[in-house]
C-alpha cells in the first residue's frame, strides 16, 4: 500500500515542477519586447503548407508569406507578388514578384522558389490541387516572373493563394523542391515574414523572433495586406488549454493576449478595464464531419439525414456561445451579406424532430450501433456543441458514444478513418466557397461522391460569378442531401488582450503593426 506521505510528496513535487515549467514560459510583461499569447493547446508542425489547423496557421503566418494576402475586407491585395496578369482567357497567368525580398536565411527570394513551393503545393499541399490540379505547367520565365498554364481558367485562383491556411507558403526552392507530403523539420522553418523561428519548448512555448532583414511593403497594413512592422523583439506562443487561465493570465499580466474565450464570459470581460475584448469581423462556423471512407455513416445518406433531422442547433450555439450577439442560427454555409449567400436547402438545417429522425433511422437500416464522435475539450465550444447533440439524438433512439482527447490527438486520429465516425471541428470564414476544407477530397471526412465531384469542377473552372454563384447552390442543396457535413451556426468568437495593446488586426491573432501603448 502506498504511503499517505509518499503521495503528498509526489503531489507536491509535481505542483512545484508544474510552477517551475510555467515560470520558464512566463516573461514580464513585455521584457525585451516580449509578446505573449496564450493559445488553445500545443500546435501541430508548423508546415502551414500541409496543414489547416488554426493554433499552427495563426503562429505560422508571422513566418511564412503568401503571393497575396487579404485585406480587412478578404479582399486578396499583392504580398510577395508586385503584379499580374491574365492571358488566354484565364488560362494562362504571369506573375510579377516582388524584388529584393530576403528569406530568413539570407537569400533573396526568386521564381525559382516560387515555382518549387507550387510544385510542392500542388502534390501536398492541403488545398492545392485545387488550383494545381488543373495546371499544365508552372515555370520561372524570369527571375522574378512565374507563369501558370492552367487546363481551364479558375475564377478562385487569387483567394487560393492568398493565406497560408493549408495554402501556398512559399519556401526557398532549396527546401521546397526536397519536401514531401510529410511536415517539413524545424530546421526548415524558412520563410520570407517579419518574425522567424528561434525554438519550440513542447509544450512550454513557440518562440519567434523578429527577422532583421525583413522589408514591409509600401502600402498601410490592412487587414493581412499591406504594411507588416515587426515592433516586438520575439513572440512566444504559450499552450494553456484551460481557458479560465487564458482569462486570468491576462487579467493578471502574465499574457498580453488569449485567444477563443468562452460566451459565458463575454458580458463580464466587456466591463473589465484591464482588458480589451476582440470580437471577429466575420463569424466562423462549427462543423460535425462525416466519415465519408468507412464505417456507419459511409454512403449512408439517410442516417445522416436523421441525425441532422433531431438536432436544434440554436439550442448548442445558446450553450457554447452564450449571449445572443454572439451567435446565430444560421443554415446558408456562407452568411448573409456576401455574394454567396444561398437558402438552398436549409430547410434541412435544424429542424429538430425526433419522431421523423427515428422513422429516418429505421429506414436506413439503422438498430443502435453506436456512433462514435470524436471531439476535443481545448475548443470548449466544440464539446459544448457535441454534447447537446449527443443528448438530443439520444432522444431520437441514436446512440452516439463521445470520445473527449486533446486537440493534438484530434488532429491525428482524424486523419484516421477507423478511429471515428463523425468528427468536431470549425471553419473560419472564407471569401470564396472553394476554400472550405469539406470541398478537398482529401481532406478527413473524405467526401468525393461523382456528384461533388462534377459540381467542384464546375466551381473551380469558371470565372463567371454567375455562374459560380449558380453551381454553389447546387453544392449546398447537396450537402444537405448527403450531409458530408453539419454546420452548427454562426459564431462570433472573441479573444482579449491586455488594454496595454493598440492597433490589433480585425482579422484575428496577427501582431505585427501592433505595438504597446
Amino acid at each position: 500500500m502506498k504511503s499517505g506521505f509518499g503521495l503528498l510528496a509526489r503531489g507536491a513535487a509535481a505542483i512545484v515542477t508544474a510552477l517551475f515549467l510555467n515560470a520558464q514560459a512566463l516573461v514580464p510583461a513585455h521584457a525585451a519586447g516580449v509578446l505573449r499569447e496564450a493559445t488553445i493547446g500545443e500546435p501541430p508542425p508548423l508546415d502551414v503548407m500541409v496543414t489547416t489547423a488554426d493554433v499552427a496557421t495563426v503562429i505560422g503566418r508571422h513566418m511564412f508569406e503568401t503571393l497575396y494576402a487579404w485585406d480587412s475586407s478578404y479582399t486578396p491585395q499583392p504580398m510577395l507578388a508586385d503584379s499580374d496578369r491574365v492571358e488566354d482567357g484565364g488560362k494562362t497567368i504571369i506573375i510579377k514578384l516582388r524584388e529584393g525580398v530576403q528569406f530568413h536565411n539570407g537569400k533573396e527570394m526568386t521564381a525559382k522558389d516560387v515555382v518549387a513551393s507550387m510544385e510542392r503545393w500542388g502534390k501536398f499541399g492541403a488545398r492545392g490541387k485545387l488550383l494545381m490540379g488543373s495546371a499544365t505547367s508552372v515555370e520561372a520565365t524570369g527571375k522574378y516572373e512565374v507563369t501558370l498554364k492552367l487546363s481551364a481558367p479558375n475564377g478562385a485562383w487569387k483567394n487560393l493563394v492568398s493565406d497560408v491556411n493549408g495554402g501556398l507558403a512559399i519556401y526557398p526552392e532549396e527546401i521546397a523542391s526536397k519536401a514531401t507530403g510529410q511536415p517539413i523539420d524545424q530546421k526548415d522553418y524558412i520563410g520570407t515574414g517579419p518574425y522567424k523561428f528561434k525554438e519550440w519548448r513542447p509544450n512550454r512555448y513557440v518562440e519567434l523572433e523578429k527577422f532583421a532583414g525583413y522589408k514591409p511593403r509600401k502600402e498601410k497594413g490592412d487587414g493581412f495586406a499591406g504594411a507588416r512592422v515587426a515592433n516586438f523583439d520575439s513572440i512566444r506562443f504559450i499552450p494553456v488549454p484551460d481557458v479560465g487561465t487564458r482569462v486570468s493570465g491576462v487579467q493578471a499580466g502574465d499574457y498580453d493576449y488569449a485567444e477563443m474565450i468562452s460566451g459565458d464570459l463575454y458580458d463580464g470581460l466587456s466591463k473589465d478595464k484591464s482588458v480589451q475584448v476582440q470580437r471577429t469581423n466575420a463569424p466562423i462556423f462549427g462543423l460535425f464531419f462525416m466519415n465519408s471512407k468507412e464505417g456507419i455513416l459511409k454512403d449512408n445518406f439517410k442516417l445522416r439525414r436523421a441525425i441532422q433531422t433531431a438536432l436544434d442547433k440554436s439550442q448548442a450555439l445558446r450553450v457554447a456561445f452564450g449571449p445572443q450577439d454572439l451567435w446565430k442560427a444560421e443554415g446558408s454555409i456562407v452568411p448573409k451579406g456576401t455574394p454567396w449567400y444561398s437558402t438552398a436547402g436549409i430547410e434541412a438545417y435544424s429542424p429538430h424532430d425526433a419522431k421523423k429522425a427515428k422513422e429516418l433511422a429505421k429506414e436506413a437500416g439503422y438498430t443502435g450501433q453506436p456512433i462514435r464522435l470524436l471531439v476535443s475539450t481545448n475548443y470548449q465550444a466544440h464539446y459544448d456543441e457535441a454534447a447537446v447533440f449527443t443528448k438530443q439524438l439520444a432522444e431520437a433512439g441514436i446512440n452516439v458514444q463521445m470520445n473527449v482527447v486533446d486537440w493534438a490527438t484530434l488532429l491525428k486520429m482524424r486523419g484516421q478513418a477507423d478511429q471515428w465516425d463523425i468528427f468536431v471541428t470549425h471553419h473560419s470564414f472564407f471569401p470564396d466557397p472553394i476554400l472550405f476544407t469539406f470541398l478537398n477530397a482529401s481532406y478527413p471526412g473524405w467526401w468525393d461522391t461523382p456528384e461533388i465531384q462534377k459540381l467542384r469542377t464546375e466551381l473551380v473552372n469558371s470565372s463567371d460569378q454567375t455562374a459560380r454563384k449558380a453551381t454553389w447552390d447546387k453544392i449546398q442543396a447537396l450537402i444537405y442531401e448527403q450531409v458530408p457535413v453539419m454546420k452548427v451556426g454562426d459564431a462570433y468568437t472573441y479573444d482579449i488582450a491586455s488594454s496595454k495593446l493598440k492597433d490589433l488586426n480585425p482579422n484575428g491573432p496577427a501582431f505585427w503593426n501592433v505595438s504597446t501603448k
